[in-house]
């Protein structure tokens, strides 16, 4: 069956140790939720041991998952509350991915006749490096976003995304390129110059 999930064939999951493997996670995600704040050492090795390696992303809690296994991060990521990853399918997180809050990630699916809905399906998303995912967000099965790219809030994500690129909606939609004025202003005309990002971070350096 997890030959089928791979492939994105039909699916049921009640079967050779799927349903143990979930009730599992259940336990760690419930684990994971119950940590207090200041219980880091904890929570790191939980974190391993759901993910099944080191694992480089901040997450707050609540977090929810399905298996925890199939959720792949790079390095410093962030994930913000209440987000949700449906992880039947793999779910490949690049480096320097950001999450809103309430974020949803769901891989698997149904198929749409009634007669058939009981049935699974599952397809890989992928985040790619550098991406800012905002508050709200759906991103469906089978969903690749490229490398850079930021996704407005309460978008729903239902084809991949060019990289480089600003996208809003629903559905989702390129709304425009990142550009060169990006780069010299975080929001309308406030200035990102380097002497702004030289303060910042001199002041997040006082104690």
């Amino acid at each position: 069956m997890k030959k089928r999930i791979a492939s994105g064939q039909l699916f049921l999951d009640h079967c050779q140790g799927l349903d143990i493997e979930r009730q599992r996670a259940r336990v760690q995600r419930h684990r994971l939720n119950a940590l207090l704040p200041d219980q880091h050492t904890e929570k790191e090795a939980l974190k391993k041991d759901i993910f099944g390696a080191s694992c480089n992303a901040w997450i707050e809690t609540p977090f929810l998952f399905t298996y925890g296994s199939n959720i792949h991060f790079g390095t410093d990521c962030y994930v913000n509350y209440q987000c949700n990853f449906i992880d039947d399918g793999q779910i490949l997180i690049g480096d320097r991915v950001m999450f809103g809050a309430n974020v949803t990630i769901a891989t698997v699916g149904h198929p749409v006749h009634p007669d058939y809905r009981t049935f699974m399906y599952a397809e890989t998303v992928t985040i790619k490096d550098n991406c800012w995912i905002g508050a709200g967000v759906v991103i469906n099965p089978g969903v690749t976003i490229g490398e850079n790219c930021v996704i407005g809030s309460g978008s729903v994500v239902t084809k991949d995304i060019p990289d480089n690129t600003v996208a809003v909606g629903n559905p989702c939609r390129v709304l425009r390129s990142i550009n060169e004025h990006d780069y010299h202003y975080y929001r309308n005309n406030r200035p990102s110059n380097a002497s702004e990002l030289h303060t910042v971070q001199q002041v997040d350096q006082q104690p």
